[in-house]
């Protein structure tokens, strides 16, 4: 497979055509990234903020109904993890975010270090 620099087919697709003399110009360099980076940032991604866990074996969870409280493994007071696509990404502190104590919020205190996947 071969690659051609600065030269376009035009719309036959027969006949090579050779792209302007000294290629893009650094305007058009610019608004291409621009135009690569907002295609990037409005993917969406799923955020959660897990309060904590429990396992249960399936008869117990069959068992839950309307009122039923779960104990979780973390207490009040403990950091909250952030996780973004199913990687923790940051640990935080639930807050309250309207007076009326009606919405919660998460203040981030810690920035997990990136974990590197292994290719096998």
């Amino acid at each position: 497979m071969s690659t051609m620099s600065n030269v376009e087919l035009d719309q036959g697709g027969a006949q090579p055509r050779r792209a302007p003399e000294g290629g893009a110009k650094p305007q058009d360099d610019a608004q291409i990234q621009a135009r690569r980076i907002d295609s990037i940032l409005r993917i969406p991604v799923v955020l959660q903020v897990v309060v904590g866990s429990a396992t249960l074996p399936v008869s117990s969870l069959l068992k839950l109904g309307r009122g039923a409280v779960v104990p979780l493994d973390h207490r009040v007071g403990d950091p909250v993890d952030v996780v973004v696509n199913g990687r923790t990404i940051a640990r935080g502190e639930v807050v309250v975010v309207e007076e009326d104590g009606a919405r919660f919020g998460v203040s981030l205190t810690e920035i997990c270090e990136a974990q590197h996947e292994r290719v096998s």
